[in-house]
């Protein structure tokens, strides 16, 4: 293991350099586009006009069927009837027409009166016209067209007609005309129309001769009043042939069944989804390349926003990169058991172990986008045979799944905890699945429904298991302190834990004093409580070597250092340092740990023994009575150290009073701040403020004062 862990490092340490970390993205993209080139790869068929389909074959993609189209519309154009206008002015024309020839009759005969009359006053013989006189004024006052197109016995008829009877036969005769060419009159129905005028005007009281003109000139008045009308008539077609909705070859879309004959048409359908000829698309290669890119640009930006060391940031990016190819090594593997026909079989993939590894090892918002770029993903290896398509059905099922594992798995957990997120994921897997399958109203089989409950729960569980078994290797591999791990050193079974309190009691007690104060004052400046609350627990297990070099450990018993000289008694407290570093190495602890114990002095100046030794030699060097360090380099180290400098000053109080408690741990503060302790890690003078007024509370907290119960005695009653 620690080889492979060797190995890892010197890994990490290549993505320092801008080229091998291009090479590692470009190894990433290249594992996505080799695990989705299959599933987007247009198929290829040697298929022949009129041979037999020997699988049913469906379309790869999304295609208009341009010439079923346009036979479409000009189906639905041609099925547009002709459109007739109905003249209504020709109405109105032809009754003018018949008027104006009943009015100039009237005016022939009202002007023959007039110059009767005139002969009648003068001395001249009174002539009456003859019938053929009155004809010829009456034709010269109409057009040509008329005259010709009627007959003389008409106008005789008109005439020889008084004024009374000409208005009488003018009223029926544009009445009937006009019941008549309200309605369309087209090329075939004009003889229709002319007999219903000569039927309303047969049955008139006008004499024969006047009823025969009226007649004539009624059915001289119907014309065709209905006419083609071409420019209504192409809009009609062009609105018919744009309603027509395109026909599309849909993604998925069935074009021949298994056994079926490839006709003529389905063969021009095949070559059109380009099935035919080996024709080669490039457009999913094209769109698969993009989706790559975009997953990936997703993640360099999240690793490259990331607020982290860059040692531990280029770690967290190669330990992303081995989970991610992972987890699309086991997607691809599910998939391949399509070819058994086995129905959701996706359903087995254990979608939440990623985002579980990804949470309890880095953060939970990486585990979130970890979970969608697997969810895109799975829709697209998932997708039924039918290259190119997006299985949705498969995606949200993904996303689900590894969404209820990351949720439920809390920050602060045990290895059991993720058992019981496998559980809860198992759940929503259940629920997903029968959402997926009652939403398009399917209808299934017991046993189905059984499979698919089977299928779900294996999901959950394994997501579990998996998450379980992988975690100690990253951990291990990576020197990874997840939360797990914390928890699991926090257990007082640990032997090294288990070391400090058998060998020395009273540095167990201080140790779990500090891990107290330390927590807290993490917790308040937003630090890492847990991380500060081990390191605690483990920051004196280099005073197991001598515990009774230590006050804390004496109980009782007569001071070592009191029969040694200064230095001496130095390098032996000094020690307990790097003895630890060297004992918590041997157990291969995490790095974080061996910090907090290498760092939690830093480089402050023991002064006891240091005015010790200046009573017998003022040359002592101030240096010899320093810590080796180094200072805190994180605020976790920096938060123990002082906890550690204040629980043992504090312990030393007669009295501690609120007051006199404050004012330590403000002079302890100040002083490592002047000796320069704090200057190597990134905390601000706001969060060591932070820091003191949390120790102070929690001091006042464990050392507060006790009510004195007086001392009760026994009365004895006599008898």
């Amino acid at each position: 293991m620690e080889r492979l862990q060797q190995y890892f490092i010197r890994i990490r340490n290549l993505l320092d350099v801008t080229i091998f970390r291009i090479l590692f993205f470009l190894v990433l993209g290249i594992c996505l586009f080799a695990a989705m080139f299959s599933n987007v790869k247009p198929e290829k068929l040697d298929l022949s006009l009129f041979s037999i389909a020997q699988k049913t074959i469906r379309s790869p993609i999304t295609v208009e069927d341009k010439q079923s189209t346009e036979q479409k519309r000009k189906d639905a154009a041609d099925q547009v009837q002709d459109v007739y206008t109905l003249k209504k002015e020709y109405t109105q024309n032809r009754v003018d027409l018949i008027t104006s020839i009943f009015d100039s009759a009237a005016e022939v005969n009202d002007e023959i009166k007039n110059e009767m009359k005139k002969q009648a006053s003068s001395t001249a013989s009174i002539t009456e016209p003859t019938v053929p006189e009155k004809v010829a004024k009456l034709k010269a006052k109409l057009t040509t067209t008329v005259t010709k197109d009627l007959t003389d016995q008409v106008f005789v008829a008109l005439v020889q007609a008084n004024k009374e009877e000409l208005s009488t036969a003018k009223d029926l005769t544009v009445t009937a005309i006009n019941n008549v060419m309200t309605k369309k009159i087209s090329a075939d129905d004009v003889e229709n129309a002319k007999k219903k005028v000569e039927e309303e005007l047969k049955y008139s009281n006008l004499n024969d001769g006047l009823k025969d003109a009226a007649i004539n000139l009624g059915r001289y008045a119907v014309v065709q009043n209905e006419f083609y009308d071409p420019v209504a008539t192409e809009e009609l077609r062009q609105q018919a042939a744009g309603s027509v909705e395109p026909v599309k070859i849909l993604q998925g879309q069935i074009i021949v069944e298994e056994g079926k004959l490839i006709s003529k048409e389905i063969y021009r359908q095949l070559k059109l989804v380009g099935l035919i000829n080996n024709q080669l698309f490039y457009k999913p290669f094209i769109g698969l390349t993009f989706l790559v890119i975009i997953i990936l640009s997703a993640i360099y930006y999240y690793f490259n926003q990331m607020k982290e060391q860059p040692e531990k940031r280029q770690t967290y990016l190669l330990l992303f990169g081995i989970i991610f190819i992972l987890s699309i090594f086991i997607l691809k593997l599910i998939s391949l058991l399509q070819i058994f026909n086995y129905s959701g079989i996706i359903y087995l993939f254990p979608a939440a172990m990623a985002g579980m590894l990804i949470k309890i090892l880095i953060d939970e918002k990486l585990a979130i986008l970890m979970s969608i770029i697997l969810a895109v993903c799975g829709s697209i290896v998932f997708n039924e045979g039918v290259s190119g398509t997006l299985n949705f059905s498969e995606g949200i099922y993904i996303l689900f799944s590894a969404l209820a594992g990351i949720l439920f798995l809390s920050h602060n957990n045990q290895r059991s905890k993720i058992l019981q997120a496998g559980s809860f994921t198992a759940v929503v897997n259940l629920f997903t699945i029968w959402a997926l399958m009652f939403l398009p109203n399917g209808q299934f089989s017991g046993v189905e429904y059984g499979y698919y409950f089977l299928t779900g729960l294996v999901s959950g569980i394994a997501s579990a298991v998996l998450t379980i078994g992988l975690l100690p290797f990253f951990e291990a591999s990576f020197g990874i302190l997840s939360t797990i791990r914390l928890i699991e050193l926090s257990n007082p079974n640990h032997p090294l834990l288990r070391k400090i309190l058998m060998e020395a009691p009273g540095t167990y007690h201080h140790s779990v004093m500090v891990a107290n104060l330390a927590e807290s004052a993490c917790e308040a400046i937003g630090a890492n409580g847990l991380l500060a609350r081990v390191g605690s627990y483990y920051h004196d297990i280099g005073k197991t070597k001598r515990p009774k070099f230590f006050i804390e450990n004496q109980m009782h018993l007569d001071n070592p250092h009191d029969r040694l000289p200064p230095d001496k008694s130095a390098c032996i407290i000094i020690a307990h340092v790097t003895e630890g570093s060297a004992i918590l190495k041997k157990y291969q602890m995490p790095k974080e740990i061996i910090d907090i114990a290498e760092q939690h002095h830093g480089t402050t100046l023991l002064k006891f023994f240091y005015h010790k030794a200046l009573q017998s030699d003022e040359n002592t060097k101030e240096e010899d009575y320093r810590y080796p360090g180094p200072k805190a380099q994180s605020k976790e180290s920096a938060v123990v150290g002082i906890a550690d400098s204040v629980e043992a000053a504090v312990r030393s109080l007669s009295q501690p009073t609120p007051v006199l408690i404050e004012s330590l741990v403000k002079k302890i503060v100040a002083d490592r701040l002047q000796d320069g302790q704090l200057n190597e890690c990134d905390l601000t003078l706001k969060e060591i403020d932070m820091v003191t007024h949390s120790l102070c509370e929690t001091l006042t907290g464990i050392f507060h004062s006790r009510i004195e119960y007086p001392e009760l005695t026994k009365k004895v009653k006599h008898a």
